[in-house]
Order: structure tokens, then C-alpha cells, then sequence
């Protein structure tokens, strides 16, 4: 039986080749792996005597011989095949001990040019692995250092690894091998600044975590992080405190931080079941938080709260007074953590550059049944000079301060969604309904209900999509709303326009909508 063994993540390869080579497997190797077995006292062939042909072009080519690939491939129920073999004067060989030039870890470093990255992209070792793996019949082929264990104890104790075994391992390659050509792929993608869609999909993530279960507890399900440089997401969160996050959790802490960073200044979000409850923005901390607690007070009890500035102590008390289930900041005072601490069922975030929006590059991606629909992210707000006041008043700069604030938060409203605001605060959000008059209407009554009966006096109305007709301004004008922004476009805007100069409301249009299904 013989082992051929190259490798770049050598853990536990010494161990594994001694092992093997006490089994009476012949051990071959190449380059860095051969040199390091030698080293360790194992007997080892180097990979040019096997193939007759040095290694060359700095080691690119050594392994890309019929010497090896035909011993891989060779299918030893078959006679033809054998004949074969024994004409070209070529042996078997029994097991691929193989993994990858370290790619990921090349583009992960700091300062990495392209030409370090391709110089880094295995040719050889994927080709072998792959020929192993076609032929998993005859071939045991590894790829992952957590599999020696279990080839081990097999040769032991039954003195062959089992079929079932080699199936798994198969398995493992081509998931491993499709992996690496996918990180490749979308590496080059970047490189070349292509934001198109492409008309092959490959993408590869990496498990993080499984979770007890999904959405619900009769689903499976895991977390999985992109490979690459990636600040300011949920996956590069360090953990202080509480219970592993949930499948709900991180779907709504997720959501919660694309909202947040919208906002430079000092603002709260606190978010449930994926949508906004309460934001506020302040001249500090403490002020955006009382702002977004005082939104909703009922809704935010067991919910998610996402802040830009580091938690205080006087913070971290008025916190401390309310039930969440996740709470993320950039940064937290050693007193104040400790203090929050004390609540154990808190998962408590810590995420230096919460504030980096995602790269405009990103795919928003939704499973369908029996496939995807792909695309880019709604990176954008608005564009400044596509704003336009559709009205004969003009709001005030106070006005006009509100309505931004109000557009940045009804874009991550669940449409049909409408978002109040007044003094940057939320006052009202109304959030998915099956149209845009409920939605208004469920934001003035919760507004209402939870702030108090004059709290859309004077506030600002933001809605992500056009009004098809003036009853959303009917509804406004009830509720004291002073102005309102939305994207226009309706064949009916004259209608809500004559409205809102009816009543005296000021209308922005800002030409660009923000659906969020």
C-alpha cells in the first residue's frame, strides 16, 4: 500500500505519516512535506522518483504526471486497467493525503499584491484530489486533518477503510475543491471592481456556528460567513456575554445594524422581528437611547438594540432596566460591561467598526424554490439633486432635517412601510402591510397608543414607495403631520399634491424607492 502525502496545513502530519508508515504504508511526498518527514526520521520516496522528472517552474509543476494520476486512477477490478499499469511499469497509489495551497489565508493578509494571490492558487493538488476522489472505490483521499482519526482507527482495526468512509471522504473533497474554486473566482470578481451578475453563481461560505434550530424549532439550521475581508457585520462580532445567538437573533441584529448605519451621529436602533420599533439620534448616547426607548416602549421587550457610540455606565443602567435579547456597540466602559453582565441572558455584542457600511459589490441573495434571485445591495439613500419640493410650501430646515432622518429609517421598513419621525425620533412606524393606507394609519395609531395623542403634531411622514392616491395625505393631515417625503412617481401624484397644498403640508419627492420585502 502506498500513501502519497502533500500538504500545507501540516498539522498532525508527522504524527499521521509515522502511524501510516508503521502499517507498512510506503510513503511518498513532495517539496516542503517531503522535507519535514525527512527531517522527522520517516522514510519517505521523493515525488521525482516516482515520476522519473524533476520538480520545476519553482515547484508549479511536480505532481502533474502520469505516474501519479494513472496509480490514482487505475480502477483495480478492472484487468484492462492493471495490464495497463504494469506495461508502463506504474504502481497503485492507495491514498491522497492532500490539502491546498493556504489562498484564503494569502488575500486575507494585509497589503497582499494580486500576483502573491495567483502565485498562491493550487493547480497540482486539486487535480490529485480529484482523481483520487473519482476513483474513491480503490483510493482513500483526505483532505481535512480532522479525518486522520478516523482513517487511522479503520486501518487498525479492520486493516482497510471502509467503502462507506471512502464515500464520505469523496464527498469532502469535492465540497472542499468547489470551495476553493469559488473563493478564487470571487477574489478575481473583486480585483476587477465587476459588480455585474454574473451568469454562472459561485459562491462559498464558511460555517461559523450550528444552531439549535431556525425560525422555528422543527428547522435546521447553521451559520455561515463570506470569505474575505469583511468589517462592521455581525459575523466579526466578539461575544461578551450570553447564550449563543440565534437563527432569529442574528436575521434581526443583521437588519438592525444596516439601519444604524445609515446615521454618523450618536443614534440608537433598537429593532424586532426584523423591523424597526424605536430609533433615535442625539447629541449623545444617552440621549439617542432615551429617544429610541420612548419610541416603543412595549415592542422593544425582548428585542434588539444597536448603538454607534461605546455604552457608559449611566447608559449601561438605563439598559440594564429593560429585557433585550442582543445589544451591539462599538465599544463598552469596563464598569458599564460588568454591569450588564450581571444579566446572564444577555447577549452582548462587541463590534469595533460597526459604523462600515457593506461594500456595494455585496449580493443580496433570497432562496427560492428551485432557485435564487440575486441582487446588488440598495446601497443608496437618495440622490441630492433629484430631491424636489412638489409643493407650493417649502418644508422648514427643521422640517427638512426630520424628513431625512425618516427616510433613512423607512428604507429598512418592511413595505408597504411608513416611518413618522419628529425631533429625530421615531414616533410611529408602520411596517408590511397589504397597503399604504393601513400602513399610515398603523403608524398614527401607534404613535398614539404609545407615545401620547399628540405625538404626530408636527412630525414628518416618510414612505417607501409613492402614495396611489391622497388618502395617505387625508390621513396625515388628521394626524397634524406638517410634511412628508416619498419617491413620487404615481399617475396620481397631482392628486396628493393638490392635497398636501390643501392642508398646507410640504411634499418632498425624492425619485427613488425603497422596497424591502
Amino acid at each position: 500500500m502506498r500513501a502519497l502525502i502533500s500538504v500545507s496545513d501540516k498539522t498532525g502530519i508527522v504524527e499521521l505519516a509515522q502511524e501510516l508508515s508503521n502499517l507498512g504504508v510506503e510513503i511518498i511526498s513532495t517539496g516542503g512535506t517531503y522535507k519535514k518527514l525527512s527531517e522527522s526520521g520517516i522514510k519517505t520516496i521523493d515525488i521525482s522518483t516516482i515520476t522519473g522528472f524533476p520538480e520545476c517552474l519553482d515547484g508549479r509543476v511536480k505532481t502533474l504526471h502520469p505516474a501519479v494520476h494513472a496509480g490514482l486512477l487505475a480502477m483495480r477490478s478492472n484487468p484492462s486497467h492493471m495490464k495497463q499499469l504494469s506495461d508502463l511499469n506504474i504502481d497503485t497509489i492507495d491514498i491522497v493525503i492532500v490539502n491546498l495551497y493556504p489562498f484564503k489565508e494569502t488575500i486575507l493578509k494585509e497589503g497582499v499584491s494580486r500576483a502573491e494571490a495567483v502565485e498562491n492558487i493550487d493547480i497540482g493538488g486539486p487535480t490529485m484530489l480529484r482523481s483520487a476522489a473519482k476513483n474513491y472505490q480503490d483510493v482513500t483521499v483526505i483532505v481535512d486533518p480532522k479525518d486522520y482519526d478516523k482513517v487511522l482507527t479503520e486501518l487498525k482495526t479492520e486493516g482497510a477503510v471502509s467503502l462507506d468512509t471512502k464515500f464520505y471522504l469523496m464527498q469532502k473533497v469535492f465540497m472542499h475543491t468547489a470551495s476553493y474554486d469559488a473563493m478564487i473566482a470571487e477574489y478575481l470578481r473583486k480585483e476587477r471592481e465587476d459588480y455585474d451578475l454574473p451568469e454562472k453563481l459561485t459562491l462559498t461560505y464558511e460555517k461559523v456556528q450550528d444552531m439549535r434550530y431556525g425560525e422555528n424549532p422543527h428547522q435546521k439550521a447553521a451559520f455561515y460567513r463570506e470569505i474575505g475581508k469583511r468589517k462592521g457585520s455581525i459575523v466579526d462580532g466578539v461575544q461578551l456575554n450570553g447564550k449563543d445567538l440565534s437563527f432569529n437573533n442574528i436575521n434581526d441584529t443583521n437588519g438592525a445594524l444596516e439601519l444604524l448605519k445609515e446615521f454618523t451621529e450618536p443614534t440608537v436602533v433598537a429593532c424586532k422581528h426584523g423591523n424597526p420599533c424605536g430609533v433615535g439620534s442625539g447629541e449623545n448616547i444617552v440621549e439617542a437611547w432615551d429617544k429610541a426607548f420612548e419610541a416603543d416602549k412595549v415592542s422593544i421587550y425582548g428585542g434588539i438594540v444597536v448603538l454607534n457610540r461605546e455604552v457608559t455606565l449611566s447608559l449601561a443602567e438605563k439598559i440594564k432596566a429593560v429585557f433585550l435579547e442582543v445589544l451591539v456597540a462599538p465599544s463598552y466602559e469596563k464598569a458599564a460591561l460588568e454591569l450588564l453582565q450581571t444579566k446572564k441572558n444577555l447577549r452582548i455584542l462587541e463590534l469595533k467598526d460597526i459604523e462600515i457600511p457593506q461594500s456595494e459589490a455585496a449580493y443580496d441573495i433570497k432562496k427560492v424554490n428551485g432557485g435564487v434571485i440575486v441582487q446588488t445591495i440598495d446601497s443608496k439613500l437618495l440622490v441630492e439633486g433629484d430631491l424636489k419640493v412638489v409643493t407650493e410650501r417649502i418644508p422648514t430646515d427643521k422640517e427638512m432635517d426630520d424628513l431625512r432622518f425618516a427616510w433613512k429609517v423607512v428604507k429598512h421598513v418592511k413595505s408597504n412601510g411608513i416611518a413618522i419621525a419628529k425631533d429625530r425620533q421615531t414616533v410611529g412606524i408602520g411596517p408590511g402591510q397589504v397597503n399604504r393606507v393601513w400602513a399610515t394609519k398603523q403608524a398614527i395609531d401607534h404613535a398614539g397608543e404609545l407615545i401620547n395623542a399628540d405625538a404626530t403634531k408636527g412630525a414628518v411622514l416618510a414612505s417607501d414607495a409613492f402614495f396611489p392616491f391622497d388618502d395617505c395625505v387625508e390621513a396625515a393631515h388628521q394626524a397634524g403631520i406638517t410634511a412628508i417625503i416619498q419617491p413620487g412617481g404615481s399617475i396620481r401624484d397631482e392628486d396628493s399634491i393638490k392635497k398636501c397644498n390643501e392642508y398646507g403640508i410640504a411634499m418632498v419627492f425624492t425619485g427613488m424607492r425603497h422596497f424591502k420585502h
